[in-house]
């Protein structure tokens, strides 16, 4: 990405190893031969928050292309409660130990992996779907390409608490909508965890930021780098967008999951792309006489189906602006995991802009 990973942008990841997909996690045991467990937030079938239970499961010995990480935090994604719901189809094995994204300290690596080693501290995105374990677990047997290093000098909680929207902002913008410097792009709902860190990526892409965002929210995105900022709450809110920007926008990428096609295609430019990365449920009306006259496309994208290299590539511009100090989560809140039930309501209602971190507390 133009300006995330280049000279004088604080330094990159280390290589991601390239290594083998993930097993289900195997059972270890002690000396005296029982059989060794970890604390885990876990459900038994999906459903209702309320269906979490939170206790001790075998604890997972890592493949020779795995390692073990003692987890420190584990934050919660709404993509999480979709999963925890069953909203989103994905493999799953019961006991299913919920979460997506942790940060800890690796405690033993598998015989294959390189590039890791006890002591490192450590983040990763990409657990608790597709038939991987969850991530909300005292330790985790994470496979190695999924998982990343934490940045000198960053603390790891730090990381994590932006790594998902970060990673999702960034694989939007850049995979998927292939934003340039010098384009202009809308962030609708750039107040939220994932607004805000579209409005960093896009800026350090290169490209200029106009949001839309509650008024409580305008100094905290022009802080960020957006101008103008408008108040998405405005009758003429995309007449305001299209004053500010009378060649039209490149790149829409609707945060909010509203997903407004009607207002967005006609603010585009020539070639101008619709992002639609949230609002699971929503039918929008697609103006598709406008969209082809300005040569446009809406493009789908879920964070779920990105491939492993597209992980690493997001995971390497997110360490170097974690390095550099660019990138930073808003507010941070830290819950016991025997909350875990109650942080996955309180996603479920909304909570603006706050990233909530779970703390397992490893055996």
């Amino acid at each position: 990405m133009t300006g995330a990973t280049g000279p004088g942008r604080g330094p990159a990841a280390r290589p991601t190893p390239g290594v083998g997909r993930s097993a289900p996690p195997v059972p270890r045991t002690d000396r005296s031969g029982t059989t060794a467990t970890t604390t885990a937030a876990y459900v038994d079938r999906t459903g209702p928050a309320g269906t979490i239970r939170v206790g001790p499961l075998p604890a997972p010995e890592p493949t020779p292309t795995e390692v073990l990480v003692r987890v420190e935090a584990s934050p919660v994604n709404r993509v999480d409660t979709f999963v925890r719901s069953g909203a989103f189809r994905t493999p799953l094995t019961f006991p299913f130990v919920i979460g997506r994204d942790l940060a800890g300290t690796v405690l033993r690596v598998g015989a294959a992996v390189t590039g890791f080693a006890p002591g490192d501290r450590v983040w990763c995105n990409s657990m608790g779907h597709a038939g991987r374990p969850g991530a909300a677990a005292g330790r985790v047997a994470v496979p190695a390409d999924r998982l990343y290093p934490v940045p000198a000098g960053v603390d790891p909680m730090a990381a994590v608490a932006v790594a998902h929207p970060a990673a999702t902002a960034y694989l939007g913008l850049v995979t998927h909508a292939r934003v340039r410097p010098g384009e202009t792009v809308l962030v609708i709902g750039a107040g939220g965890n994932v607004g805000s860190a579209a409005v960093i990526l896009a800026r350090a892409a290169g490209a200029r930021v106009v949001a839309t965002a509650h008024p409580r929210d305008a100094d905290h995105c022009a802080g960020l780098g957006a101008e103008p900022v408008v108040d998405y709450r405005a009758a003429d809110w995309a007449a305001q967008v299209r004053r500010a920007c009378p060649s039209g926008v490149d790149v829409v990428l609707d945060a909010a999951g509203v997903n407004d096609l009607t207002s967005t295609v006609g603010l585009l430019a020539p070639r101008g792309r619709v992002l639609v990365l949230a609002g699971l449920g929503t039918t929008p009306t697609l103006p598709a006489g406008e969209l082809y006259l300005r040569d446009g496309a809406v493009l789908g994208f879920v964070i779920s189906h990105a491939t492993v290299a597209e992980l690493a590539d997001a995971a390497r511009a997110i360490n170097a602006l974690l390095a550099d100090g660019r990138l930073r989560a808003r507010t941070v809140e830290t819950l016991p995991l025997t909350a875990a039930a109650e942080a996955h309501r309180r996603a479920e209602d909304g909570l603006h802009g706050v990233r909530t971190l779970l703390l397992p507390t490893p055996p």
